[in-house]
């Protein structure tokens, strides 16, 4: 894993997968996609899957899972972006995260990946990030969950990595702090140009694609912005600026998938009641 700090103390950290995926045509080294995961590459929330895992193994109970899932409710319906929200979100990774082993952690997250997520992938947005790959360019997903378990779906997907949440780890184990700030918001905006100009791409040739108005930074930090399953607010903001809308739902089905979606401060902050269950359950066997 790289994590750097640029030149005005903002920490990026991305991951790339073990292989580089095979493509048809010679390699454009300066084009690339970016895709954000949760209801852009797959229905609902990477963390709130990884934590049904979770629960399904034990970890923690179904009580404490619903708190968690009314946790992301209320930081949806209530848009709830505020500093103390944002610090309540920074306290909630280091609950989620103190003591686990990084392996152990990668493990789950495959293991849950095959199980829970691998299903809900939104197969137009899969197919939108295959075109990249095809065109010799890379493909990196950028998440608010931890860089390790962005990894993880990255590799399962084929593609060339993740940039997500850095948290401190030694020997080992996480210790409970973060490196940097949560990947969300203009922090994803930040760390996208700034992996841009370690790998030497050209953000103008560039491609950037989510659901959520919260990403709009990182949407226009490219040249091309796609919103995918877009909220209300995105939808808006997409229609004022031209940008292409792709939306894979449909029906009954589409309010059912908007209900539980959630800003990614929203998904780390509602991992408070899981994270302190998760503290006495934490030892993984």
């Amino acid at each position: 894993m790289t994590v750097s700090t640029d030149r005005r103390g903002h920490t990026a950290g991305w991951a790339e997968t073990e292989a580089a995926p095979a493509t048809p045509v010679a390699p454009d080294p300066a084009a690339a996609a970016f895709f954000d995961v949760d209801n852009t590459m797959m229905q609902g929330a990477s963390i709130y899957w990884f934590a049904r895992g979770l629960a399904a193994r034990n970890y923690f109970t179904t009580g404490d899972l619903a708190r968690f899932a009314w946790q992301q409710l209320r930081f949806r319906v209530l848009a709830t972006e505020h500093a103390g929200d944002m610090s309540q979100a920074k306290e909630a990774a280091l609950a989620f995260i103190e003591g686990w082993r990084v392996d152990d952690v990668e493990r789950l997250a495959e293991e849950i990946f095959d199980e829970l997520m691998a299903p809900r992938i939104w197969a137009g947005t899969r197919r939108l990030a295959q075109r990249h790959l095809d065109a010799g360019e890379r493909v990196w997903l950028v998440s608010a969950a931890p860089v390790e378990i962005g990894r993880v779906i990255a590799s399962r997907l084929g593609l060339t990595g993740a940039i997500g949440t850095v948290a401190e780890v030694v020997d080992g184990a996480y210790t409970g702090r973060l490196v940097g700030d949560l990947m969300h918001g203009p922090a994803k905006a930040e760390a996208v140009t700034h992996l841009a100009a370690v790998e030497g791409l050209d953000l103008a040739r560039c491609a950037a694609y989510s659901d959520s108005a919260n990403d709009l930074p990182m949407l226009s930090a490219v040249g091309r912005a796609v919103a995918v399953n877009p909220d209300g607010a995105l939808l808006r903001q997409a229609r004022q600026r031209g940008w292409e809308v792709r939306d894979f739902r449909t029906g009954r089905r589409a309010v059912k998938i908007a209900v539980p979606s959630t800003a990614a401060a929203g998904l780390l902050a509602g991992a408070v009641g899981a994270g302190l269950a998760l503290q006495k359950r934490r030892r993984l066997r």
